[in-house]
């Protein structure tokens, strides 16, 4: 049996509850990106242009600092990756996280929360950051129930 690691980033905390959900349906660690600087409800108004949500979005090298944690990447044969939806892929936040730390030969397994979009090019634009991880679209988990959540894990 692989150890398992849920690392998420939440903005709103809807992403947090999920993982939370998923790491104790799994039995795996659990690990929160957590941005060095908080995003307020401004950054994330994806209606103003200048927002820094919608700065860093428009340009896919951006790579927001994240507070890095000691955490041996060694243990872990597979990663379920979780995240909000933002402009239809993974906020820069997750290309962060996936160049801090060594996931070659890595299983990463995608989930994310939207408000209705799917993956769109979230795995091409995350594959540039772990070029020797097996990356793979898993689900969107849109108001998941446990149940729900813990049928999704079995099938993993």
């Amino acid at each position: 049996m692989s150890k398992k690691l849920v690392a998420y980033f939440s903005a709103s905390g809807i992403t947090k509850k999920t993982a939370n959900m998923i790491a104790e349906a799994s039995g795996a660690d659990l690990y929160e990106i957590t941005p060095k600087v908080p995003y307020s409800q401004a950054d994330l108004n994806w209606m103003d242009k200048q927002s820094r949500s919608s700065i860093e979005m428009k340009d896919k090298k951006f790579r927001p600092e994240m507070i890095k944690k000691d955490i041996s990447m060694d243990a872990y044969d597979e990663i379920l990756l979780g995240f909000p939806i933002w402009w239809y892929v993974a906020p820069t936040i997750i290309n962060t996280f996936l160049e801090s730390y060594d996931v070659s030969g890595k299983k990463i397994i995608l989930f994310a929360t939207s408000g209705g979009s799917g993956f769109g090019n979230t795995l091409k634009e995350l594959q540039v950051s772990a070029p020797d991880a097996r990356i793979s679209e898993g689900k969107i988990l849109n108001r998941a129930s446990r149940q729900d959540i813990e049928n999704w894990v079995k099938t993993l």
